[in-house]
């Protein structure tokens, strides 16, 4: 999932030296891992805060929250903890895989729309979003959020992606605050 972010970047430039990201749904950490990379955050520059249910082992650079993101209370404890708005927030997350295909792209895309929601609160202006999502067909309620609050909004499958993956990342830059 690494090569994901890093492509993604390469192309968006997410990662600027001293930024702050936040990695929702981040165990086992690769995405944190990268953006702590390029952040800076050895430097006591960039921020990295990864937040999951899960457990994750520490990694250089990054703050770990034990935190389910979808409680109400967890932008303003990301915000306290950083100290400052994010530039990213990022999602890598899919639903446990049932097999049942529309049911597997419900729920992914319903965990896309809660990263989104996230985002509009943790967000500073200038902002951007990139979140995982399922082609399927469900997607019209998140890209019109989306639309209406950031200024470009487009998908992407990586390279990196199984060409047989039904995912691709839907990514939003500059959000309007």
């Amino acid at each position: 999932a690494a090569y994901k972010i890093i492509e993604m970047d390469e192309r968006f430039k997410f990662f600027k030296p001293g930024g702050c990201a936040i990695d929702l749904g981040s165990a086992p950490g690769g995405w944190a891992q990268i953006a702590a990379q390029r952040l800076g955050t050895a430097k006591d520059k960039g921020f990295v805060a990864a937040i999951d249910i899960q457990d994750m082992e520490p990694i250089a650079g990054v703050s770990f929250m034990k935190l389910d993101f979808l409680d109400d209370k967890a932008p303003a404890l990301v915000h306290e903890l950083a100290g400052r708005r994010a530039d990213i927030v990022m999602s890598d997350m899919a639903a446990p895989v049932t097999g049942h295909r529309q049911t597997d792209h419900l729920r992914t895309m319903a965990l896309a729309e809660a990263a989104a929601w996230f985002a509009f609160e943790a967000l500073k202006p200038g902002g951007a979003f990139c979140a995982k999502v399922f082609q399927g067909g469900t997607s019209g309620e998140l890209l019109n959020d989306l639309k209406a609050r950031f200024g470009t909004v487009m998908h992407m499958k990586p390279k990196s992606s199984r060409k047989e993956s039904v995912e691709l990342y839907v990514i939003a830059r500059d959000f309007k605050g």
